[in-house]
C-alpha cells in the first residue's frame, strides 16, 4: 500500500465545523490519505468515526491511516508517535512520527513503511513546539530516512522546498482543519514541481 504526497491530519479542536464534514470536504478537494488523530475520544466514538471517513475515502480509493497503536488489528494503516510502541501484528501500512535522526533510525530499522518529520516550521497548532528543522534541517534528515513527509507549518508556497529537500510529500492538519478548501492548492504545488 502506498500513499499519496499529499497527507491529512485531523485534529476536531481546529476544525471549521464537525469533523467529519472537514474530512468530507477535504476528500471532495482532493484528499485521498487521512490519518485520524483524536486519540483522546472514547474507543466506541472513534471507532464510529473512523468507519465515517473510510466511507467518504473508499469510493475515490483513499486510505484511512489510525493514529495510535490501539486498534491496529481493525485497520490496514497505522501511524504510530515517536514512543509508541510497533504492532505485534503489523498492519499492512506503518509510519511513524518522527523528530530527529534516532526517530527515524528507528523507524528505519523497525521497517516503518513512511515517516513524518517535524516540525519543519512553526506551527499554530503547536505553537512553541520545536526547535523547527528549517529546509537544511530536513534535508539532513530526509537522507536517511524511509519515504518522509514534512510536517508542521507547511504551506503551499513551501511544497517546492520541502520535495527540493528530498521528501515524498507534505503532511498537513491545522491548514486543513481551519479550511479543508486548501487542499486543492496543496495538490496544484505537489503537482507543479519540475521533473
Amino acid at each position: 500500500m502506498k500513499l499519496p504526497p499529499l497527507l491529512v491530519l485531523t485534529d476536531r479542536s481546529q476544525c471549521a465545523g464537525p469533523l467529519r464534514d472537514v474530512v468530507a470536504a477535504a476528500v471532495d478537494d482532493g484528499a485521498r490519505a487521512v490519518v485520524l488523530r483524536e486519540k483522546d475520544q472514547p474507543d466506541d466514538e472513534r471507532r464510529r468515526l473512523a468507519e465515517d471517513l473510510r466511507a467518504l475515502l473508499e469510493p475515490v480509493g483513499g486510505v484511512l491511516v489510525l493514529a495510535g497503536p490501539a486498534g491496529c488489528a481493525d485497520t490496514d494503516a497505522v501511524h504510530l508517535s515517536a514512543s509508541d510502541p510497533f504492532p505485534r501484528s503489523r498492519p499492512p501500512l506503518v509510519g511513524r512520527s518522527c523528530h530527529c535522526a534516532q526517530d527515524l533510525a528507528r523507524a528505519g530499522a523497525e521497517g516503518c513503511d513512511y515517516v513524518t518529520v517535524s516540525p519543519v516550521f512553526a506551527t499554530p497548532s503547536k505553537p512553541g513546539y520545536g526547535p523547527t528543522l528549517g529546509l537544511a534541517g530536513l534535508a539532513s534528515l530526509v537522507s536517511v530516512a524511509p519515504p518522509t513527509y514534512a510536517l508542521g507549518g507547511v504551506q503551499p508556497t513551501d511544497v517546492r522546498g520541502c520535495l527540493a529537500a528530498g521528501v515524498h510529500g507534505v503532511a498537513v492538519m491545522g491548514a486543513v482543519m481551519r479550511d479543508p478548501q486548501i487542499v486543492a492548492a496543496y495538490l496544484a504545488a505537489l503537482q507543479d514541481v519540475p521533473a
